[in-house]
């Protein structure tokens, strides 16, 4: 019998080890996973890349693990929204490294490594500094940036029901990144805020199938 329920968030997140790369779901305050960040920050792994939207805002979440120099480098789009004192404190100390991916480029990379694609071109950072050291090509006139897939060790994720099989759904905006964040890790792990019957979803609105989820962890 499947059932990818975890006990506990600490059961969930503790075979992350250092090292890993943990993608984090979420836009703005939306869908993100704080009581596994939280957890993840307890458990007190290092050396970790982490791939989001931003950099994480105020004192939790991303920025826990910022304040505790539990990162090594962050991966996003938006390193300094509102309330990012933590990012900025650490980049300044040369505590992190920084790579900037304009959004819908984090998104098609993150697309292709969950679709098992390859490489890719896009115009967009054509004869920027967010091209530098990149392939670039003139195609029928049109400048791009050879993009590569952007695969995770692991995922955190936030839905808003979740059943026993690994099946997911989540609530309006808490959308976002999180189904193709669940496609391209190897492991992805999903805080939710109510675990239902197997059954409970019609096969056609399942937004996040249980092939892409590994672990399933209620909110107590």
């Amino acid at each position: 019998m499947i059932d990818k329920i975890q006990e506990s968030m600490v059961e969930a997140v503790s075979v992350i080890p250092d090292g890993a790369s943990v993608l984090v779901g979420g836009f703005g305050e939306a869908g993100v996973p704080y009581e596994l960040l939280q957890c993840l920050a307890e458990l007190g792994r290092r050396e970790l890349t982490i791939i989001a939207n931003n950099a994480g805002t105020f004192d939790r979440g991303i920025a826990a693990l910022l304040n505790r120099r539990q990162v090594r480098k962050i991966i996003c789009s938006h390193p300094r929204p509102p309330n990012s004192e933590a990012f900025a404190r650490a980049f300044r100390a040369g505590e992190v490294e920084l790579e900037c991916v304009p959004q819908g480029t984090l998104a098609e990379r993150l697309r292709a490594a969950g679709a098992g694609l390859g490489p890719f071109y896009t115009p967009t950072g054509y004869g920027t500094e967010l091209a530098r050291g990149r392939r670039q090509e003139v195609i029928d006139g049109v400048g791009y940036v050879l993009e590569h897939p952007l695969h995770g060790d692991f995922a955190l994720i936030r839905a808003h029901r979740g059943d026993r099989w690994g099946n997911l759904m989540y609530r309006h905006a808490a959308r976002n990144f999180n189904p193709v964040m669940c496609m391209a890790a190897r492991h992805a792990i999903a805080q939710v805020d109510e675990v239902v019957p197997l059954g409970t979803f019609p096969p056609d609105q399942i937004m996040t199938q249980g092939l892409f989820v590994k672990a399933v962890v209620p909110l107590r």
